[in-house]
């Protein structure tokens, strides 16, 4: 018999190893995973679902009441060359004329992962044209949220998905 025809004897020493590498890789790619998963979640849509429940029947008043006002509400992003855009909102009330004094903010919100938000801060630039710039924003699908308060109320609210190139 050759060297290469002798076949090495399985011990029990063997097994033992080949078992802490088989269990070994297994762990591993599971802890790889998890780590992955974990530092990847986006998070949730609400902290609190029963909180968010009780507050829901406020939420509908508002938005009655928000229809009810029969604004006109446009918003125009315009992206810029070094990656920023520039948010710009004109905003009428139900007879057609520009509203001023209402303050205005806008968030842009990724749609998968609440860390990338961003908020933009707008100021009137004329008689109801509010505009606001966002320095370094990545592209893709974003949600755009407007909000209008008057008086310490929020009085207007909308959420509109952009793609932004």
């Amino acid at each position: 018999m050759s060297r290469a025809q002798q076949q090495t004897p399985i011990t029990g020493r063997m097994v033992f190893f080949m078992m802490l590498a088989f269990f070994g890789v297994v762990i591993g790619v599971n802890v790889v995973m998890i780590r992955l998963a974990i530092q990847t979640l986006p998070g949730t849509e609400v902290d609190s679902a029963y909180s968010a429940s009780l507050a829901y029947q406020k939420e509908i008043a508002t938005a009655q009441a928000q229809s009810a006002r029969n604004w006109k509400v446009d918003a125009h992003v315009e992206r810029s060359g070094q990656g920023g855009a520039t948010l710009q909102v004109e905003a009428r009330d139900n007879f057609g004329r520009p509203m001023s004094g209402v303050k205005f903010q806008g968030r842009f919100e990724r749609p998968t992962d609440r860390r990338a938000d961003q908020l933009v801060a707008l100021a009137e630039v004329g008689i109801g044209i509010y505009r606001g710039t966002a320095e370094a924003i990545a592209p893709g699908q974003w949600d755009l949220v407007l909000e209008g308060v008057a008086s310490g109320q929020r009085l207007f609210l909308s959420r509109n998905r952009v793609l932004l190139n």
